[in-house]
């Protein structure tokens, strides 16, 4: 079948559709019904069935002959350290450290946090909580001590799994005293930390508490995979709003394991036993699924590597883990390519390395410009694939499904939505709007298999957050457009669709043109507060390294490309060179708290923020030209 009939069985009979994707993952009960409706908009699929997602990641391909297939090769160039833990040893040292917390009292059901770098024992960790049916909840590595304390209150765990410390660039960052802090101030104390020692930075453990991670396991009896319901909680995974507690996406096992094994050679084109990296970190989405999950349950090979597109130790460190590794597939986020640009602006890394076995580079994350994805096309000689997906769905809701039918690529789309996916633009009265109009981006409900059926323990909040706005639909948050072809374009979060004297228009379309000029490496627009005209644009221009032209004109220059591309009703007047842009440690541009501080409004500290001394430096620099003024 082609695209367009594989997507549309999937919304005429989603039931039979999901069914038959199911039939590729090892069930103990298969599910005898797909959806199941709760009532007032909530579903769950294959609530009947049983299953465990460690068996289908791991002892299903030993069982299968392939236990010597790698499973993990670990990337270090910040420690120079590598390895390979083939399936094999992987099932062993699962099912040694699932035994462990068995020993500490961890059933089915219990919750874990996991706090740990990018080493091969946080898939080690993953893995282990899915064996006994443990719920586990990442928290990215280096977290503050207060927002570790508030997912540790609000998924009350009975153990954490954590390391002595992380390695940066240039820095160790020491995880036990933050996770001694964040225990200290949380209400709930788990039972257990059991801590992975790292020779960059000995732990001090706790007696009574803490137990090391190898000695945990002296003695005691390896698990075996504990079968749980296709409906129960894999893992909660905390979304980092700026605002308010933390939201649990809710991810179940059963819908998890069918979605994303079908996504890995359907969209990511890859077979069994290829090498699919995913240049992420395990506490995010993309580290859950495609880091983790979906490679393994697909029995290919996944990377892990602890690193930095650029600095450890240079722009071509992707390129030599492509090539070193036989990488087939590539996913990384457009800001990674970015910096990559920004350092190497003509590719020079590039050329060092052979990436003849490269068949296709993937972008999600942050909304790919066209330039980058015309750069790295040029540069790698391979398809440049954007998709869009969420931390809510854990994959794609619209892509190019290159292993069932490679589509043509429209630059700046992120193709087409995904089997399951009813995807469409409502105004604000939630009415459809006609092809190439802005709007809101819902899907039709029910969504499918492996999205969140629910927040942890927030039923109301999911409902207020997701399904109230547009009854029937969920609330992707995102602004944009379907063309005449069916293309998606997503134009900016709903937040950062402005009104400029009541024209609604995209900051998206403008940081096109923008990114565009030949100076211009990275850039972000945002609304600010205009007394005349509601709001008005503002470009914030990171320049490619080595430019050394005044400021002033390829400011003025941007200007006026704003104005020729996008007409004079953009209003856009005030664009400013930074040296960086405030990020997350994903890489998502952090534009409501640019906003804020250029209206000079409080604000929270995000807890994901990369780096918290650059929100100094965007003020200093919005000053210059009258924003967050003092006063």
């Amino acid at each position: 079948m082609n695209y367009k009939q594989t997507y549309q069985a999937s919304l005429d009979d989603p039931e039979n559709w999901w069914m038959n994707a199911a039939e590729a993952i090892d069930w103990d009960r298969k599910p005898r019904k797909a959806l199941t409706d709760l009532g007032e908009n909530l579903y769950e699929w294959f609530a009947d069935g049983m299953v465990n997602g460690c068996w289908n990641a791991v002892d299903r391909h030993v069982n299968a002959g392939r236990g010597d297939q790698k499973a993990i090769i670990y990337d270090s160039p910040i420690t120079g350290a590598k390895s390979a833990t083939t399936y094999a040893e992987l099932q062993t040292q699962v099912a040694g450290l699932a035994g462990a917390l068995v020993a500490q009292g961890v059933t089915k059901g219990d919750r874990v946090i996991i706090y740990m770098p990018m080493v091969p024992e946080a898939l080690v960790a993953m893995l282990a909580c899915a064996r006994i049916g443990a719920v586990h909840s990442v928290v990215f590595g280096g977290f503050a001590a207060n927002e570790l304390a508030v997912r540790i209150d609000d998924c009350t765990p009975k153990a954490v799994l954590a390391a002595s410390c992380g390695i940066e660039p240039g820095r160790i960052v020491e995880y036990k005293p933050l996770l001694d802090g964040a225990i200290d101030m949380a209400a709930h104390k788990p039972d257990v930390c059991i801590i992975l020692q790292r020779e960059q930075a000995m732990a001090e453990l706790i007696p009574g508490r803490d137990l090391d991670w190898h000695a945990a396991q002296e003695g005691v009896e390896p698990a075996d995979c504990v079968p749980v319901e296709g409906n129960h909680p894999a893992y909660i995974l905390y979304t980092s709003g700026t605002t308010g507690a933390p939201k649990g996406v809710v991810r179940p096992t059963g819908g998890h394991l069918v979605a994303l094994h079908w996504t890995m050679k359907n969209i990511y084109n890859v077979d069994p036993g290829d090498v699919f990296w995913a240049a992420s970190d395990v506490g995010w989405v993309v580290g859950h699924s495609y880091i983790c999950y979906a490679p393994l349950i697909h029995g290919n090979t996944t990377v892990v590597f602890e690193g930095k597109p650029v600095g450890t130790p240079d722009a071509g460190t992707f390129w030599r883990v492509i090539a070193e590794h036989n990488v087939r597939s590539f996913f990384t986020a457009p800001t990674a390519i970015r910096a990559v640009k920004r350092e190497d602006p003509k590719g020079l890394e590039r050329q060092k390395y052979n990436l003849s076995g490269l068949r296709a580079l993937y972008l999600a994350g942050e909304r790919a410009d066209p330039d980058t994805i015309e750069w790295a096309g040029d540069l790698l000689g391979v398809p440049v694939y954007d998709h869009w997906w969420q931390t809510e769905t854990g994959y794609t809701i619209a892509g190019n499904p290159a292993g069932l039918e490679a589509l043509p690529v429209k630059v700046g789309s992120p193709t087409v939505a995904m089997p399951g996916y009813d995807v469409q633009i409502l105004d604000e009265a939630g009415h459809p709007m006609k092809p190439g109009e802005l709007g809101a981006i819902a899907v039709k409900l029910p969504l499918p298999p492996g999205t969140l059926p629910t927040l942890w323990n927030a039923t109301d909040r999911f409902r207020k957050s997701y399904l109230t706005t547009f009854p029937g639909y969920y609330e992707t948050g995102d602004a944009g457009m379907i063309d005449e072809d069916g293309y998606l374009y997503i134009m900016a979060r709903t937040d950062d669709v402005i009104n400029v004297a009541g024209h609604r228009l995209s900051t998206g379309a403008m940081e096109e043109v923008l990114a565009g000029h030949p100076d211009v490496a990275e850039c972000a627009v945002v609304g600010v507060s205009d007394a005349l005209k509601g709001q008005a644009p503002l470009g914030l221009l990171c320049l490619t390294t080595g430019v050394n032209r005044p400021h002033d004109e390829i400011t003025a220059e941007c200007v006026k490309l704003v104005r020729e591309k996008i007409g004079p009703v953009a209003a856009f007047r005030n664009a400013l060179v930074v040296n960086r842009l405030p990020k997350t440690r994903s890489g998502k541009i952090l534009r409501a708290t640019v906003v804020k501080i250029a209206d000079n409004q409080p604000f929270r500290m995000p807890a994901t923020i990369d780096d918290p001394v650059i929100l100094d430096e965007i003020r200093d620099a919005l000053q210059t030209i009258g924003y967050a003024s003092d006063g």
